[in-house]
């Protein structure tokens, strides 16, 4: 888990001022702190396929130090249709909810293309798309790959294809846009065996198309289901791409804001 302002603070060895930061100042400070304790190197992870976009962090699911318990709390309210706020018992959680979903999502595909191959949902009504040659040619050429990923793509024209299955994590996506850029990332990494060598880039794009988006509003349960799915999810303490998913405030932390005790 992060380690908290306070810890942080003394870990640098510089004196608590005697008045507090603004709370920007200390949202700042929980980062750093984050990305101190959870940041580790690429060579020193050294169990991924390819390389992944941002810092790799190997952690075990979080709910594996504390057998039982709900780490990360339970949520009060959403904030701003972007962050959870949830109480456990040393005060205050702050998620964002994109990134957290994002990296479980990502971890999820990474399990199942490793297994065999992405699940695919083949869909009621193909989709066709209006491409531009080069990008037809990219979806003909590696049909493979996509089939891989859990796409099913079929080259209809010169400048046009249709998608006829995706993978079943994302099937409530934007498919338009989830397929563009998949054929974009295939584009960029050309041969098949360049690609197989960025498949995690590939599958962390997918993964933040299939997150949930901001300003979607979230019941309690729905936002007590995903701090559940963080506490089982290895890596969950950053994002695909390195950023945090959530920070902690104690109340020790919460009560030098107000000047409680003084």
């Amino acid at each position: 888990a992060p380690l908290s302002p306070r810890d942080y603070a003394t870990r640098r060895g510089g004196a608590q001022s005697a008045l507090p930061l603004a709370i920007r100042e200390r949202l700042n400070e929980a980062y750093g702190a984050l990305r101190e304790a959870d940041g580790r190197s690429r060579s020193e992870a050294g169990s991924e396929t390819g390389s992944e976009t941002g810092t790799a962090v190997l952690e075990r699911p979080i709910a594996d130090a504390t057998a039982g318990a709900a780490p990360l709390g339970h949520a009060l309210a959403q904030l701003g249709g972007v962050y959870i706020l949830a109480e456990n018992t040393r005060g205050l959680v702050i998620v964002d909810m994109h990134a957290a979903h994002e990296r479980i999502t990502y971890e999820r595909m990474k399990t199942t293309f490793a297994e065999g191959g992405v699940r695919s949902q083949p869909l009621l009504v193909p989709i066709t798309l209006q491409v531009n040659a080069r990008e037809a040619a990219v979806a003909e050429e590696h049909a493979g790959v996509f089939a891989e990923l859990g796409f099913e793509l079929q080259r209809l024209g010169p400048e046009q294809i249709a998608v006829r299955a995706v993978p079943s994590l994302l099937c409530e996506t934007r498919i338009e846009d989830l397929v563009r850029d998949v054929i974009s990332d295939l584009n960029t990494y050309g041969e098949t065996r360049r690609i197989h060598e960025h498949l995690n880039e590939i599958l962390a794009t997918m993964a933040c198309h299939g997150a949930v988006r901001a300003n979607r509003r979230l019941t309690i349960p729905e936002m007590d289901a995903l701090l559940r799915d963080m506490e089982r999810t290895e890596r969950s303490a950053q994002c695909n791409h390195g950023r945090p998913t959530w920070v902690q405030l104690d109340m020790a932390d919460m009560d030098r804001l107000f000047l409680r005790g003084r």
